[in-house]
């Protein structure tokens, strides 16, 4: 008998959700809040698509080589349907450094590491329309969930049955066999559970940073700057992290992020002359942002309020509820800086179809999916966590007069700048078992605790800087003081505030 599944949320997420559970075995509902995309091409919905429930829509966004290999398996009209609306793909042969390429040999494994790149609305509006299309799949937009339809199963366990809300001035409501809650970071129906009794643990620890994005196009005539022979297109310089994300249809954005604490440079940087001023200033990003080569097409987006979150809908083994499952950020919330964010909508969609599939047993496929998010999703939130809590003391004390790491603390950042980063720069294989990691086709830190790999290292490590020189990239950008007085800001208040 087929199953009927409501999926809240028609975002990445839910869209996700309904590329992974689409079949004869099951009908699917997508209710969202907002109304349809528009009808036009990748530029109008990027002027013009409302997407209130997403407020990340207009920022940077990067596709993970697990996205694309679960379309890529899954659903590859779609990845051509995507080519054709101008996203592009990105082969590991373009993360090969200069110094590797002389003696690079592509492998089988490589189309693996594979990226997709584009502005967000064109990704999303590309697979909205592919998802309309496909079998005993509906999408309600204009559809305000309120509440979830919850009773108790025979042995007083909490069940969700569907869920209530209004759609085009009406209450409706919609009885499922299984609701999938892709209502992004804002969602609230987990308070709702709570209310009811259930038992949902959360984790939550700020970023700790905020973002901010200008979108550009590539004038006419001019193509993108070469990546090999220029500075490089991303760096950190503790007080500043920025990024070019290559975008469809000749767009591309500049994204820079700022810890918290820098107070002066996070409200001058809003500014779309203070933004242009710093792109120019950074090497990287010079050859992208002059006035002869792309010309700005938005405002500086700025994001806040990005909080890591993780919870647990089983706790000892008892489900939190029946028949309801959270999937994208309303299981784990990411630091966008990973990129990863898409990706783990994508996993949990596809780890959840692996759990429908296999039983019927609402407490089996409960656990299940808890097992395989705890699997395949709770390594890299780890090692973001550690990633995180690593810049922000690295930007503190950039802001603490006087302040000298421990020597631990001078050991782990060599090992890190001089032996991990150098060595993937000169070794290509060690270069894409680390990629295989970041892209979330194998275990995060798998590749560096191989012994093997640990002593190629190591023995970049103890070679020394002199010996390594050729591996080093240039100089990302100015020291923070030399930045902040460029801009016309004072370099010292920020560290004022930090000693106080």
């Amino acid at each position: 008998m087929r199953e009927t599944v409501v999926v809240i949320g028609a975002g990445i997420a839910g869209l996700c959700a309904a590329l992974a559970l689409a079949g004869d075995a099951r009908r699917l509902i997508l209710v969202e809040r907002d109304g349809p995309p528009p009808e036009e091409d990748p530029d109008q919905a990027f002027r013009d698509w409302k997407r209130t429930g997403v407020g990340h829509l207009r920022q940077s966004h990067a596709f993970l080589a697990r996205l694309r290999t679960l379309l890529k398996a899954h659903h590859p009209r779609l990845l051509e349907e995507l080519a054709r609306n101008g996203v592009r793909e990105l082969p590991f042969e373009g993360m090969v450094t200069e110094l590797q390429r002389p003696t690079y040999r592509a492998t089988p494994e490589d189309a693996e590491l594979t990226i997709l790149t584009s502005r967000r609305t064109t990704l999303e509006l590309v697979m909205r329309r592919y998802v309309e299309r496909l079998p005993n799949v509906e999408i309600r937009t204009g559809f305000f969930v309120r509440r979830l339809l919850i009773d108790r199963d025979a042995s007083g366990r909490l069940r969700v049955t569907g869920l209530a809300g209004d759609e085009g001035g009406r209450t409706a409501e919609i009885t499922a066999d299984v609701v999938v809650d892709g209502s992004g970071k804002g969602g609230d129906l987990v308070e709702q559970l709570r209310s009811a009794g259930a038992d949902v643990p959360e984790f939550s620890e700020s970023a700790g940073i905020l973002y901010f994005t200008r979108h550009y196009r590539l004038r006419p005539g001019r193509t993108e700057p070469p990546r090999i022979g220029n500075p490089p297109t991303t760096g950190d310089l503790g007080f500043l992290k920025f990024g070019v994300f290559p975008g469809d249809n000749g767009c591309f954005s500049i994204t820079m992020c700022t810890p918290e604490i820098e107070y002066e440079m996070r409200k001058a940087i809003v500014n779309p002359e203070v933004f242009h001023r710093i792109a120019m200033m950074l090497p990287g990003l010079r050859p992208w942002v002059n006035e002869a080569q792309a010309e700005p097409t938005s405002k500086v987006f700025g994001m806040g309020d990005l909080i890591c979150r993780w919870r647990d809908l089983v706790v000892d083994g008892e489900p939190a509820a029946l028949g309801y499952f959270a999937i994208g950020d309303n299981i784990a919330r990411t630091n966008p800086l990973y990129g990863r964010g898409c990706s783990f909508a994508a996993v949990a969609a596809w780890s959840l179809r692996e759990v429908l599939d296999a039983t019927r047993d609402p407490k089996a496929r409960a656990l299940a999916y808890h097992e395989a998010i705890w699997r395949e999703l709770r390594p890299f939130f780890t090692l973001m966590l550690k990633q995180d809590r690593a810049a922000l003391r690295r930007a503190r004390a950039e802001l603490t007069p006087g302040y000298r790491p421990s020597f631990r603390g001078r050991l782990m950042k060599s090992f890190a700048e001089d032996g991990v980063a150098i060595a993937i720069r000169h070794d290509v294989d060690l270069l894409r078992q680390a990629m295989r990691g970041f892209h979330m086709l194998e275990h995060p830190e798998a590749w560096l605790k191989k012994p093997g790999n640990l002593a190629r290292v190591f023995k970049y490590w103890v070679r020394g800087k002199a010996r390594n020189a050729a591996a080093y990239p240039p100089k990302p950008g100015p020291r923070r003081d030399e930045m902040m007085q460029a801009l016309g800001l004072d370099p010292e208040v920020d560290r004022l505030t930090a000693a106080a």
